[in-house]
């Protein structure tokens, strides 16, 4: 079961308990009109649009709010924020390696923030491409497995809509597929009454590096860390990690 599973799958639990918090919302917000600013208000034409607006109302995000966003990106309302991209790159504890993505208007503030996440939980920051080029860009969907969803049947389905891959993650089946195809993937499988728990733009490690005990909880520390920053918009991280603690901080 890899990183990206494990930790999407805690994720997915943290955000239902941490609904109501202020930032929750802002966050993939702030997403959607970066993503409509840079490739326009289409989600059809604009991949990162697409991912993003999912995100969004898969967290039950309002529409309004979520249309609001797309015009304040391609300028038909003002007041938005001029945000821009900024990625960070460095190490975790037992050396896994991380990317980090932020959006922000203050690029001081957020250097700042995101150092002091890495050196106090055991971490260190890289060189921008000391860690890029161990992940791919790819669209995850995540289902949950039941008896009612046939393991071959679904991946024929996959497949023919585009997918790369169908994989076992343990409680879930998790189908890889190419950026531009994650939105056909999604709607195929949901045209055939297939629940999705997730499907979503994310940086896939080539290879996974185990930690274990003490080494494991620092990782997943800093994970947290990272991500209860406003200006994070996305960890990536590739850790392998046993069952047991991840179960433990679940």
């Amino acid at each position: 079961m890899s990183g990206h599973s494990k930790w999407s799958t805690i994720k997915r639990k943290k955000a239902a308990a941490d609904a109501k918090r202020s930032n929750a919302f802002a966050k993939l917000l702030r997403a959607v009109e970066v993503a409509a600013k840079e490739g326009g208000g289409s989600i059809d034409g604009n991949p990162t649009l697409a991912s993003a607006v999912d995100k969004a109302r898969d967290a039950s995000v309002p529409w309004d709010n979520i249309e609001r966003a797309i015009k304040r990106g391609t300028g038909e309302l003002g007041g938005g924020a001029r945000y821009e991209e900024v990625t960070y790159e460095g190490y975790g504890p037992g050396g896994v390696a991380l990317i980090v993505e932020t959006l922000t208007d203050n690029r001081n503030r957020t250097s700042q923030d995101v150092r002091y996440a890495f050196t106090r939980n055991g971490g260190s920051l890289g060189d921008p491409g000391s860690t890029a080029w161990m992940f791919t860009r790819k669209g995850v969907v995540q289902i949950e497995k039941s008896p009612a969803i046939d393991e071959e049947k679904l991946l024929e389905m996959a497949l023919d809509a585009g997918a790369e891959d169908v994989a076992d993650a343990g409680t879930t089946w998790e189908i890889t597929t190419d950026a531009a195809a994650l939105r056909r993937v999604r709607e195929v499988i949901e045209a055939a009454g297939i629940p999705v728990l997730s499907a979503e733009l994310t940086m896939v490690p080539q290879t996974q590096v185990p930690v274990e005990g003490a080494q494991a909880r620092q990782v997943l520390a800093l994970l947290d860390a990272l991500e209860e920053l406003d200006d994070i918009q996305n960890v990536y991280a590739n850790f392998d990690i046993p069952e047991e603690v991840m179960a433990e901080v679940g």
